[in-house]
């Protein structure tokens, strides 16, 4: 098996104005991407990181051609893509491997399929299980490796290639932090050490840390639908200290990106937000108390990352809790920092009738579909109205389910504050004023 050495240079992949849709309920259309500009050079790992459901995973697949944009181009070396990419390999987070099939099976799949002969895919072969670790488990089946072995598998199956470009899929999010962190460690040790046969690397994550731990460029995505929102430098050396000040602050860099705060940096505009531009994030009033809960537990105070290693769930997990909270003003988010603003103190500590108070005020004034709903019950004659009537005005924005989703939030925020009340009593559901409120 060849090797290269890594060297920035000419441009592996060019993905020019590409934007993304896909059906969508009731003969919609989902916009998944919209008008991405991003180019991959060889010799260097680029990260694409976002939340769950910011279009990452639909991004690398077009990248490989396994997805046709709705409009723009891919361009491999200069080429159009009108099918799949034959410069580029993938490795998934799902192993993906054929259980009657033996490790060197497995591995010499893509070289059969491209008719390599029998002798050649076997040299080649047995010089990627050597390379990924996996010498003396040739004749070895799937259910006799352990997860990292698993994966271990799929990487020689796609280095086996020596495609331009590896793309990875969160393969580390299957894995046990050990076994990750290790086989993160062996990768970046063979990519450094000019042994790695493919010229440049596209990863996709939602770990903050693991992007900046691979990465030289992390590209950061949003979602509603997936865009580019930043594009930030990794310049630092490897292997990547993580206690080290410079990482550190790019970590801290990204969260800020992540978590996009600057709506909440202008509380006094919040009523000009529509429900559209500023979309409910996904989360019960019970978790978004909860984490304001834990955090004044702490003083006051939490790290984001800590937080959600002690409650045994990924960032990603919370970040709608995060942002419901810091929407409605009960925590103040700074990187990866979370710091109980004075309301979300006065909320915590109340009684249970001062804090519906606190929280209906909250909602009213700082969650646009929620104050949107109040607002047209106000105006109706007799403070009721279908729910379907919002949910036709939610679909011009949103899928179909991203609409009964929004709904399904503001009604579950309304009914904790004595907003209003739904009656799932009548055919079409009917939402109506609180007569306390």
């Amino acid at each position: 098996m060849s090797t290269l050495t890594p060297t920035r240079s000419d441009v592996l992949i060019s993905v020019d104005a590409v934007s993304t849709s896909f059906p969508g309920a009731e003969g919609g259309e989902l916009r998944v991407l919209q008008d991405i500009r991003l180019d991959l050079h060889a010799g260097e790992v680029v990260a694409l990181l976002g939340r769950s459901g910011s279009g990452k995973s639909t991004l690398l697949r077009t990248v490989a051609g396994l997805i046709a944009p709705t409009s723009g181009s891919v361009r491999y070396r200069g080429r159009e893509l009108n099918g799949a990419n034959p410069g580029v390999a993938m490795v998934f987070q799902s192993f993906a491997l054929m259980p009657w099939l033996t490790v060197q099976d497995n591995v010499e799949l893509g070289l059969a399929a491209r008719g390599v002969p029998a002798a050649e895919r076997r040299e080649r072969a047995l010089a990627a299980i050597d390379l990924i670790g996996l010498d003396g488990f040739e004749s070895a089946y799937p259910k006799e490796l352990s997860g990292g072995m698993r994966q271990r598998v799929g990487f020689a199956r796609a280095l086996v290639l020596e495609p331009d470009l590896l793309l990875m899929d969160e393969p580390f999010s299957a894995l046990d932090v050990l076994t990750a962190e290790n086989l993160r460690s062996e990768l970046m040790g063979l990519w450094t050490g000019g042994r790695f046969p493919t010229t440049g690397i596209c990863i996709v994550t939602h770990n903050i840390e693991e992007a900046v731990l691979l990465a030289d460029r992390v590209v950061v995505l949003e979602a509603g639908p997936g865009r580019v929102r930043a594009e930030v430098e990794v310049d630092l050396p490897r292997p990547r200290d993580r206690t080290a000040p410079a990482f550190t602050a790019l970590v801290d860099r990204l969260y800020d990106l992540l978590t996009g705060r600057e709506p909440d940096d202008l509380p006094s505009g919040a009523g000009d937000l529509t429900p559209t531009a500023r979309p409910l994030p996904a989360a019960s009033v019970g978790g978004l108390a909860g984490l304001a809960e834990i955090v004044h537990a702490r003083g006051g105070r939490a790290d984001l990352p800590d937080l959600a290693g002690e409650l045994s769930f990924e960032v990603d997990d919370l970040l709608p809790l995060v942002d419901a909270a810091a929407m409605l003003d009960l925590v103040a988010v700074s990187g990866a920092d979370l710091h109980l603003t004075p309301t979300g103190t006065a909320f915590t500590t109340a009684d249970i009738q001062e804090s519906k108070r606190i929280f209906a005020g909250q909602a009213r004034e700082r969650a646009p579909l929620v104050r949107t709903i109040h607002r047209a019950l106000s105006a109706s004659s007799d403070g009721s109205l279908r729910a379907t009537f919002f949910l036709d005005l939610l679909r011009r924005g949103f899928s179909a389910e991203d609409a009964q989703q929004q709904l399904d939030t503001a009604i579950d925020w309304g009914r904790y504050g004595e907003l209003f009340d739904f009656d799932t009593d009548t055919d079409t559901g009917r939402i109506s004023l609180d007569p306390g409120r």
